[in-house]
């Protein structure tokens, strides 16, 4: 009979030292930090509350474009019309008219470093199943919740203020990770601090993200100003084998928006280490086997598990290892069997696959016989005696 297992780590072994970190006070009306090298959630505040997201949700535009670009839907070097519809657009433009043509190349750089509202609408005219913008807003809608976001819902291309149209900083989070892992090719467009498109707009050459040009490693992704949304910033940054991605959003000013990112990346970067906790060869536990030609297996992760931690404190973090069991043979050599919980104070607990460091047979005919024979004897013993 199945049952849920639970092994303590720390008594067999596995030793995490840590302490508190002290919590980021951020005046962002939602805030989202991940390390993203290990998956550690640093700070969430709000973060599944869907909110006004600005021009940050052109990050989404921008993942279908670089989606169609794979796929051979696009190429960078053609280009594409302009209609009234997407010339019609204020605020951040291109300041495109109808009798252009625009490569793709440009138009995405001019929605990375311009926030272009305009280019936005070719993009999404482009590629919607029905030619409209709004068609483009429904299949965002879709996509996106194919991708996990599920606090997202597009009303337009480029997040011109309007009913419904609504991303958590969580969900932008995940889309700045996906830009960052899926299209390793197009990610340093983002870096881009000028683009002076065809002399139009001298006003509107510069990326406004305030990190670009400081030396902390910062590499992306996207500002957001509405006046309901206020100011905000889905940013990254890389220092040495480390990668941070962040969301602050509802803040009151650009000036704030700078500091309150500056501010948390230094945070991210120096109130937290990386330790290795455990190696692919070591068992760090044992999971119990039915019918098998061993009683355990041992556990391993997939790889060195390293595990992001405060830098200050001495206590033991709790950990240990969930599984179903006992387990029916056979099992193999890097089959997932359980899963390692690692529990540091005052962060969210942290969850990684262990899987069998060998593969174990089922076990002969005397094993078996032997394994239902105790069951029985077992029924036997423990059974009531009758009142004669």
């Amino acid at each position: 009979m199945l049952s849920s297992l639970r092994t303590s780590v720390l008594a067999l072994g596995l030793a995490i030292l840590a302490l508190p970190a002290h919590a980021f006070d951020t005046s962002a009306r939602a805030a989202y930090v991940i390390d993203q090298t290990t998956g550690t959630v640093l700070l969430s505040k709000e973060a599944d509350q869907p909110l006004p997201p600005a021009s940050m949700s052109k990050l989404m535009t921008l993942y279908v474009a670089f989606e169609a670009l794979r796929d051979g839907r696009l190429t960078l070097s053609e280009t594409l019309p302009v209609s009234e519809h997407a010339m019609s657009y204020g605020g951040s433009t291109m300041f495109l008219n109808t009798q252009d043509r625009v490569s793709v190349e440009d138009l995405l750089r001019g929605i990375i470093v311009l926030s272009g509202n305009d280019a936005c609408v070719v993009i999404a005219e482009a590629l919607s199943p029905d030619g409209t913008e709004a068609g483009f807003a429904r299949y965002m809608t879709q996509r996106a919740k194919q991708m996990g976001m599920n606090n997202s819902n597009f009303a337009n291309s480029n997040g011109w203020p309007a009913a419904g149209h609504m991303m958590s900083v969580h969900d932008l989070a995940v889309l700045a990770n996906a830009l960052i892992t899926d299209f390793p090719e197009y990610y340093p467009l983002f870096a881009e601090e000028v683009f002076e498109f065809d002399g139009r707009a001298p006003s509107n050459a510069r990326n406004r993200n305030p990190l670009l040009r400081l030396d902390i490693g910062a590499d992306g992704l996207k500002t957001g100003h509405t006046q309901e949304a206020g100011y905000g910033l889905v940013g990254s940054a890389k220092q040495g084998d480390r990668r941070v991605i962040f969301v602050l959003t509802g803040l009151d000013s650009t000036a704030q928006r700078a500091e309150e990112a500056e501010a948390v990346v230094n945070w991210s970067f120096r109130n937290f280490v990386e330790r290795t906790v455990a190696d692919a060869e070591t068992p760090i536990a044992e999971a119990k086997l039915w019918m098998g030609e061993k009683k355990t297996v041992g556990l391993v992760p997939e790889g060195d598990l390293a595990v992001l931690f405060p830098v200050l404190g001495t206590q033991n973090v709790q950990a240990e290892v969930v599984y179903e069991g006992p387990i029916n043979a056979p099992v193999l050599k890097g089959q997932q069997l359980a899963e390692l919980v690692i529990k540091p104070e005052d962060l969210p607990e942290i969850r990684h696959p262990l899987v069998a460091v060998e593969d174990v047979a089922i076990g002969g005919f005397l094993v078996r016989m032997l394994t239902v024979g105790g069951i029985v004897l077992k029924d036997v013993i423990n059974k009531p005696l009758e009142s004669m």
